[in-house]
């Protein structure tokens, strides 16, 4: 790959010269992977040498629509900037993109990202006596292992648990399936709701292949799991405001500072592609799997 030659000499540069830490030179690194990995998926066979600060506007664009948080993406472009800097030392290039490019406003608008002590404190705020305690840990820990939308949540089938394999089946915007990794402690979470609560009261035969129920034995509304992780995020003290669509940017921001490909990232949101063609087919599972493993806070408990 183009990219490859120019990599390993910033490495070195970041090394020898720059002195840092190897913690320091692989979170560099994973900043140009990551621009590389954005070309690659977009058929953009772009060198260093030929990008252009619109490719590096739309890459950045690309992450806000993933829902990375604004200091992410900024910690991102930081790490281009500096790799530009270093083609112009080594007479690469005589112009530098970048500079064309402003960094995100850490202040600006976008829907919150919650750090992982604030899920933490979130989901220890649950009352785990009361008879919906169970239901809504494994609700909150398969938002944010999984990454869904409120309204996959809400349809989340029974039967679409893979728990062997652990994977669930999803069915997202405009009825399209994927499949998305499942962490152990999210599914340890629904085995303790399944066992202590809903395996013990009446379901209605409509919500007989849901998950998660109400009191009444019926399927959870798209409010009913608004109100909760509100009424939870206040109880827990957290001034952000919290949605569920909260928990899956979290789940994205946090495997790509994790370092997760972004492709797989994008994979498990189901995030068409930003192009009108389908550019790459669907990742495998393994490679899915894998990325949850490594990368997801919960995964590394």
């Amino acid at each position: 790959m183009k990219w490859n030659n120019y990599r390993s000499g910033f490495k070195t540069y970041l090394k020898l010269e720059k002195s840092l830490s190897s913690n320091s030179i692989e979170a560099y690194l994973r900043d140009i992977d990551k621009m590389a990995q954005y070309l690659e998926m977009n058929e953009l066979d772009l060198s260093p040498k030929e990008l252009k600060a619109e490719e590096i506007s739309r890459f950045l664009a690309w992450l806000y629509d993933l829902g990375i948080s604004p200091r992410s993406q900024a910690r991102i472009i930081s790490g281009i900037k500096a790799f530009y800097q270093y083609l112009l030392l080594e007479d690469v290039l005589e112009e530098n993109p970048t500079e064309l490019v402003d960094l995100p406003k850490i202040g600006q608008k976008l829907p919150e990202v919650l750090s992982i002590a604030e899920i933490d404190q979130i989901i220890a705020a649950i009352d785990l006596s009361k008879k919906e305690g169970e239901r809504n840990r494994a609700m909150l820990e398969t938002l944010y292992s999984c990454g869904l939308r409120v309204s996959e949540l809400i349809n989340l089938k029974l039967s679409n648990i893979l728990k062997e394999e652990g994977f669930v089946r999803v069915l997202g915007k405009g009825n399209k399936e994927r499949i998305v990794p499942i962490g152990k402690t999210a599914l340890k979470y629904i085995d303790f709701y399944l066992e202590h609560r809903r395996n013990h009261q009446e379901v209605k035969p409509e919500a007989s292949d849901i998950v998660f129920l109400n009191n009444r034995g019926k399927g959870l509304s798209r409010v009913m799991v608004f109100t909760v992780i509100k009424q939870l995020a206040k109880k827990a003290g957290i001034q952000k405001t919290v949605s569920p669509h909260t928990f899956r940017h979290s789940f994205a921001t946090h495997l790509v500072d994790g370092g997760a490909d972004l492709r797989a990232v994008q994979e498990m949101l189901g995030h068409e592609s930003i192009t009108t063609t389908e550019i790459y087919t669907h990742l495998d599972r393994s490679y899915l799997r894998e990325a949850i493993t490594q990368f997801h806070p919960r995964s590394k408990k």
